[in-house]
């Protein structure tokens, strides 16, 4: 494996299971010294597995749907690094799908909360740090789901990502900072241990869920879905000096479906 990373010091939240845990890891074996931020205290126990490979793994637990949040996760990152030099930004997934007009309120507050706040403030609080030393990476996850059904609030945040990603991207290019993001597609990440809908989803829920997969799997042409490591290997593309000259992209990663 190549060492893109030695000498880095690399954040990435939402990295207590999935995407963000593979990300993590990936990049960790090429070099980095990475730093997890991550609500859940699995976390904990990721950090202590990603040492057992060798990687330098460290861990700040910080709830990141709040500016306040976010600031604290982020001084917290910068007492244990010294520095940052890449920020990636994967908090975020669906919590329940069905169709838009059967959502509460508050279940669209929530994935609101969830998909598009972390990601805003994260870029809010550490563009100003990246700024200040003129120089910095941010790799965004979104979504092919921003053009997908029965998930609309999701969609919506996704779709919010990558606005953010462009936007920024033209924004920060003068200070030597670039931002990029990956939309994965349908990606197995193996059974949760930290779930989305502590409820767990209905019977209706369920079968939507079988029904979107299944189309998507139609629609795709390498006819499978994807793995956490198929997401790592994009981030850490775009986290690396191998995507040095690319800024504001939003890289799909769904095996060519195109919605």
């Amino acid at each position: 494996m190549c060492k893109r990373f030695v000498g880095k010091k690399v954040v990435v939240t939402g990295g207590a299971q999935g995407i963000g845990k593979s990300a993590a890891k990936r990049i960790g074996l090429e070099g980095a010294t990475v730093l997890i931020v991550d609500k859940s205290e699995e976390a904990l126990n990721v950090v202590e597995e990603l040492k057992q490979h060798g990687v330098d793994a460290h861990c700040v637990l910080a709830d990141l749907e709040s500016h306040e949040g976010v600031c604290e996760a982020y001084e917290n990152a910068l007492n244990v690094l010294g520095h940052i030099d890449v920020l990636v930004n994967n908090v975020g997934g669906t919590i329940w799908l069905k169709p838009f007009i059967e959502y509460q309120p508050d279940q669209i507050e929530k994935e609101v909360s969830r998909s598009f706040w972390p990601t805003m403030w994260s870029c809010y609080v550490f563009a100003k740090y990246f700024v200040e030393q003129r120089a910095g990476v941010i790799v965004n996850v979104s979504s092919i789901a921003s053009r997908a059904t029965y998930r609309v609030p999701y969609s919506s945040c996704k779709g919010g990502v990558n606005f953010l990603t462009t936007s920024l991207a033209m924004e920060l290019g003068e200070y030597g900072i670039r931002v990029n993001a990956v939309a994965p597609g349908a990606t197995d990440v193996g059974p949760r241990k930290i779930p989305r809908n502590p409820d767990g989803p209905s019977d209706k829920e369920a079968a939507l869920w079988i029904s979107a997969t299944d189309e998507m799997i139609g629609k795709t042409p390498l006819r499978r879905v994807g793995t956490p490591e198929d997401q790592a290997s994009a981030i850490a593309f775009l986290a690396s000096d191998d995507s040095a000259y690319m800024t504001g992209e939003i890289i799909s990663v769904g095996g060519g479906f195109v919605g």
